[in-house]
């Protein structure tokens, strides 16, 4: 499954995408004018299900007040404008190096949204079948994997994302500063996104980064849905 095809299969409909999760994983209506405002999607799971490891009290911070006010931002940045009734991806497509502000604010709208599905409750583990294939195809085996995703994800300076993503027949662990996201580059295709903005974690763990990317990788990580996305 290529990367255009994942795009295409986008759900329209927040209740729909989180009741399966397929392709890409976000609900926007891919390459389809809206008449309507973006939306905040509805978490895919109640806000203490992923407690210990991220408490209700950081969702409701982060989702609540970080994600929404992304979206909130987005809507009053674009009425009037020509990217009013463009789609999400769209407007990331067609803003970036271009309109920061509206940039911003639409990549951390999608990242955040392809960050909650990258998690579930009693996630974790390891992948099987052709996702843990591919992983170790591309770093060895699952230890090396989990080494280098704690190392980018640990040793990123300052805010912003670590991915792993599908570059045509490889697997890569890429990291993005504050909005960056691989929706701008053709070639990758993310699979899992693990948001080291510092609000994601502060309260559980302060200043421990380490800690909670090893409870992400321990804990909550959604494989399945990853695989998916690989197709």
């Amino acid at each position: 499954m290529n990367r255009r095809t994942l795009l295409s299969q986008g759900l329209v409909g927040v209740a729909a995408f989180f009741g399966t999760r397929p392709g890409f994983g976000y609900p926007f209506h891919i390459l389809a004018r809206r008449a309507d405002p973006i939306t905040l999607p509805k978490l895919p799971y109640d806000r203490n299900a992923l407690s210990p490891y991220i408490s209700a009290r950081t969702l409701d911070f982060h989702y609540g007040k970080h994600h929404a006010g992304y979206v909130r931002k987005l809507n009053a940045g674009i009425k009037g404008t020509p990217w009013a009734n463009k789609s999400l991806e769209e407007i990331i497509l067609g803003t970036a190096e271009k309109a920061p502000k509206i940039f911003n604010n639409a990549a951390q709208t999608w990242n955040h949204s392809f960050y909650w599905a990258s998690m579930k409750p009693k996630g974790g583990g390891e992948p099987s079948g052709k996702l843990k294939s591919a992983i170790e195809a591309s770093f060895g085996d699952m230890d090396a994997f989990r080494a280098a995703f704690l190392k980018a994800a640990g040793g990123l300076f300052g805010s912003g994302w670590t991915w792993l993503v599908k570059n045509e027949k490889t697997l890569e662990i890429r990291q993005t500063q504050n909005a960056g996201t691989p929706l701008v580059d053709h070639r990758l295709t993310p699979l899992l996104t693990l948001d080291v903005w510092e609000h994601a974690y502060y309260l559980d763990y302060q200043n421990g980064r380490k800690a909670y990317i090893q409870a992400w990788l321990d804990h909550l990580v959604d494989w399945e849905a990853a695989a998916r996305r690989l197709g």
